[in-house]
């Protein structure tokens, strides 16, 4: 069944710059009514948003500081008080630190499922919600293993996980919710290109190590996740890498 973008009010976490941006932009060319885009970095939120606007209108953009690990009630309830309802929720927010066990996981993961379980919440139609779509975000690592970041690899393997068991065909009869998960290759973005890794002596190898991947750009993560919404199946996970189109996984 394939789903239409415009109309949509989505939400969309770390949106400041590289993937969430580039997701922000795509969802707005094919007609999204509002995009909220929520980030920690105050400066880069607020000059996209003004960008953004510029370009797509002043009414279909809006952005708000957001700690994903500190903020979900208070910007959950702010955005539920102004729009009354959300259409897609894309938890974009992630890390890349080896150096931090504690902050990987609480970020990539248990925030991820924290805001996912909000928002499921409130779209659930046989809660009195509306339906609606959840995409978690991933990463190729969430199903390929390296030996440079361990706990990235956890962290992105949970979110596997949790959003095929959530987005189950029998929860989806029940709630109208779909969850899917979107596994990004390697991308040209700030996290991408400066890694943090623990152990020093491996960043040779693993640089040499990223440079035989397929790499893209964060356009093309944009585009692809674009045409999951429009055409994925409750709990599916799919890769876009090398600016190729979205692939289902087959698991």
């Amino acid at each position: 069944m394939a789903h239409d973008v415009k109309g949509k009010v989505v939400v969309i976490t770390g949106a400041a710059d590289g993937l969430g941006l580039a997701m922000t932009k795509s969802f707005l060319q094919k007609g999204a009514k509002l995009v909220i885009s929520l980030d920690v970095n105050e400066k880069a939120g607020k000059e996209a948003e003004a960008s953004l606007k510029s370009e797509y209108g002043d009414e279909r953009v809006v952005f708000y500081k957001c700690n994903v690990q500190t903020d979900l009630e208070a910007i959950y309830n702010k955005i539920i008080a102004e729009y009354k309802n959300v259409d897609l929720l894309i938890n974009n927010a992630g890390v890349l630190d080896e150096l931090n066990i504690r902050r990987t996981i609480e970020i990539n993961t248990i925030a991820l499922m924290e805001w996912t379980v909000q928002f499921y919440e409130h779209m659930r139609i046989d809660k009195g919600g509306k339906g609606g779509t959840i995409i978690n975000v991933s990463s190729i690592y969430g199903f390929r293993v390296l030996p440079y970041s361990p706990y990235y690899h956890a962290s992105k393997f949970a979110v596997v996980g949790f959003s095929r068991s959530l987005g189950h065909e029998d929860n989806f009869k029940r709630s109208g919710v779909r969850v899917l998960t979107l596994c990004p290759g390697l991308t040209h973005t700030n996290m991408a290109n400066d890694p943090q890794i623990k152990e020093e002596a491996m960043v040779p190898q693993l640089k040499e190590c990223l440079l035989a991947h397929d790499w893209q750009t964060p356009e093309d993560i944009g585009r692809g996740t674009v045409e999951i919404f429009e055409n994925a199946d409750t709990a599916t996970v799919w890769l876009v890498e090398g600016a190729r189109p979205a692939e289902k996984l087959k698991y």
